[in-house]
C-alpha cells in the first residue's frame, strides 16, 4: 500500500508535535575523545608470539534509570483491574470548552492536593457513538488534549500516574489520576 504525502499544514504541525516529543530512555552519550582513547598501533607480528590484546578503559555505563511517574506497584495495579479503587474526588469536565475544561482540572488537582486526596476521578467522555458505528475511532477534544495538559501542569510533579477508569466509574470516558503523597 503506497503512503500518502504529508501535506504542508500537516508537516508543520508533525514538526511542532515532534519538537515537544521527549525519548523515554535517554540515549547513551557518546565517550568524550580524550589522548588515551588513540588507536592503538598494530604490535609486530612474529611467529613465536601472541599478540597482546587491546583494552581501551572505559567508564562502566549506568542503566537508564526508570522514572517512579510511570510505575506502580501491585497492589495499585491490582485494585485498579479489580475495580476497587474508591476515588477520593471527582470531577466532570462534560459540556465544557477547552479552554474551561483546563482550568476545572488545574483547579481540582490543586484541590485535591490540598485535601491529600491520593486518587482523582476525572471524567472526560466517550466518543460519539456515530463515529463508531462507522468505523471510525475517535476521541474526544478534552479527552485528546488532557494527556498534554497533565504534562504541562504546574503539579505534573505531584501525579504519580495516570490510568484509565474501571467500568463502574466511567470506563474508557474517565481517568483515574493517582497523586503522590506528600513527603
Amino acid at each position: 500500500m503506497a503512503r500518502r504525502r504529508l501535506s504542508s499544514e500537516e508537516e508543520a504541525l508533525w514538526s511542532a508535535l515532534a519538537r515537544t516529543v521527549r525519548p523515554i530512555r535517554p540515549s547513551p552519550r557518546p565517550l568524550p575523545v580524550t589522548p588515551t582513547t588513540l588507536p592503538i598501533e598494530p604490535p609486530v607480528k612474529t611467529r613465536l608470539t601472541s599478540p597482546p590484546a587491546r583494552t581501551l578503559k572505559t567508564p562502566p555505563v549506568a542503566p537508564p534509570a526508570r522514572t517512579p511517574a510511570a510505575v506502580l506497584d501491585t497492589g495499585w495495579e491490582r485494585r485498579i483491574r479489580s475495580g476497587n479503587v474508591t476515588p477520593d474526588t471527582s470531577i466532570d469536565l462534560h459540556g465544557h470548552t477547552l479552554s474551561s475544561a483546563h482550568a476545572r482540572l488545574n483547579q481540582a488537582i490543586a484541590a485535591a492536593l490540598s485535601r491529600d486526596a491520593r486518587v482523582l476521578l476525572v471524567v472526560t467522555g466517550k466518543p460519539p457513538k456515530s463515529a463508531e458505528s462507522e468505523g471510525k475511532r475517535r476521541r474526544g477534544a478534552i479527552r485528546g488534549e488532557i494527556g498534554h495538559w497533565l504534562e504541562t501542569s504546574p503539579y505534573a510533579d505531584r501525579i504519580a500516574s495516570v490510568r484509565v477508569a474501571h467500568p463502574r466509574h466511567g470506563g474508557d470516558g474517565a481517568l483515574y489520576l493517582i497523586l503522590r503523597r506528600k513527603k
